[in-house]
């Protein structure tokens, strides 16, 4: 784990981002609302578009095996919120407690922000994601029924949220 380190991601890194985005929606299309097409067909200006919010990389050496982005809300009433986006990392890093660091990272990201509260949508079914957002301290405010439809099944999700201040 020591040969792994959480960086920001910037526009020099853009390679980095769209290889561990495009092999989160490949290798989990069932944790996003977006699939591997969607982004695909995006031009590279709207990818450095979506990285001027904080993007957050798990770089094993130079490879990216996480993700996670912050998406601070905007405007006066709702500056003091910010939504986890993209949550990923590798099936063979799981479980050494890198999430853990990547969410770290983003928290403290959020907080010199500014946020005191941090929201996020799971997929119902996700039992380990959900038990991963428990652990640290988010709460479940709400369900969306029928939020995505995929392969023609209706597929619930969770709003989940942990308050900083």
């Amino acid at each position: 784990m020591d040969d792994v380190r959480i960086v920001r991601l910037g526009a020099a890194e853009l390679p980095l981002f769209k290889a561990i985005r495009l092999e989160s929606l490949r290798c989990s299309p069932s944790a996003f609302a977006n699939t591997e097409a969607d982004w695909t067909k995006l031009p590279d200006v709207e990818w450095l578009n979506r990285m001027k919010t904080p993007v957050y990389a798990a770089l094993k050496g130079d490879e990216p095996v996480g993700i996670m982005g912050l998406l601070v809300q905007t405007g006066e009433k709702r500056a003091h919120r910010a939504k986890l986006v993209m949550v990923y990392l590798r099936e063979s890093e799981r479980g050494a407690g890198l999430a853990d660091r990547l969410l770290s990272a983003v928290t403290d990201c959020a907080v010199e922000n500014g946020v005191r509260q941090l929201e996020l949508h799971a997929n119902a079914d996700n039992v380990a994601a959900i038990r991963f957002y428990e652990r640290h301290g988010f709460e479940q405010a709400g369900r969306v029924p029928r939020a995505l439809i995929e392969g023609g099944r209706d597929v619930d999700e969770l709003f989940m949220v942990r308050r900083l201040s």
